[in-house]
């Protein structure tokens, strides 16, 4: 059958176009939430799981939390890049003047490379006008918390579990893992799947109630920042994909 091309391009003609990877990251981080929701009730139907299936949903609780802050990353350093490079495309006016001020007010891009993650968002809010969070705000401080999970999941380091006993919180002895505890504990609903024997972090912790809970916090959190830019988030036109059940 003959093909007819939709378009011909000439050898000189120019082809361009910018790429979104923080609306394939949140989509991912939704998606694979999803997954392991459903995991997760046929356990609770049935009071078990093939083996198989364990291993499914750890795979798909701990690759949403990634995605998850990966989403972030991506959000924030997208849009720098647009700021810097002018690439306002058909936005308007004032989304023109915003990325010029941004681009004026943090001209060094190896200084944003190397800035924390949420001291992005936050010097940008602060060069555009907007007041920043507070550290105080429910979604901020969950974020925070979340990026701490990230950067243990990513630079992981082996530590010793004791489960014989409790240490006061603070102590001096207290591993990473029993830090999330004391933070996360009351946050979201434990993983059914890890015996209630098994350590808080990681096997009760990463269930579908840690990675809806990051799902939706970091949504919070962008749609309050975009909000505040007076800029429509890239995800706006894919909200019903984001879905945590």
């Amino acid at each position: 059958m003959n093909k007819i091309p939709l378009e011909t391009i000439s050898d000189e003609t120019e082809v361009r176009f910018r790429d979104c990877f923080s609306v394939r990251y949140i989509q991912s981080a939704a998606i694979l939430c999803r997954l392991g929701y459903v995991i997760e009730k046929e356990y609770e139907k049935t009071g078990g799981v093939p083996e198989e299936s364990v291993l499914l949903h750890e795979a798909f609780i701990l690759n949403s939390v990634l995605s998850t802050v990966a989403f972030l990353e991506a959000a924030i350093n997208e849009l720098y890049s647009d700021a810097s490079e002018n690439a306002t495309l058909s936005a308007g006016d004032e989304c023109a003047a915003l990325f010029r001020k941004i681009a004026e007010g943090w001209h060094n891009e190896k200084n944003f490379d190397r800035a924390p993650l949420l001291t992005r968002y936050q010097k940008i809010l602060a060069l555009s006008g907007n007041p920043p969070f507070l550290e105080s705000d429910p979604a901020f401080a969950n974020v925070t918390n979340l990026i701490a999970i990230r950067n243990f999941l990513m630079h992981y380091q082996r530590e010793w579990v004791v489960l014989a006993h409790r240490r006061t919180p603070g102590d001096r002895g207290e591993t990473r893992g029993e830090k999330f505890e004391t933070l996360l504990r009351h946050a979201f609903f434990e993983n059914p799947i890890a015996g209630k024997n098994r350590p808080f972090f990681p096997d009760r912790c990463l269930g579908h109630g840690c990675a809806e809970w990051a799902v939706l916090n970091s949504l919070i959190l962008t749609d309050t920042f975009f909000e505040r830019l007076g800029i429509a988030a890239p995800y706006e036109g894919i909200r019903k994909d984001l879905r945590t059940r």
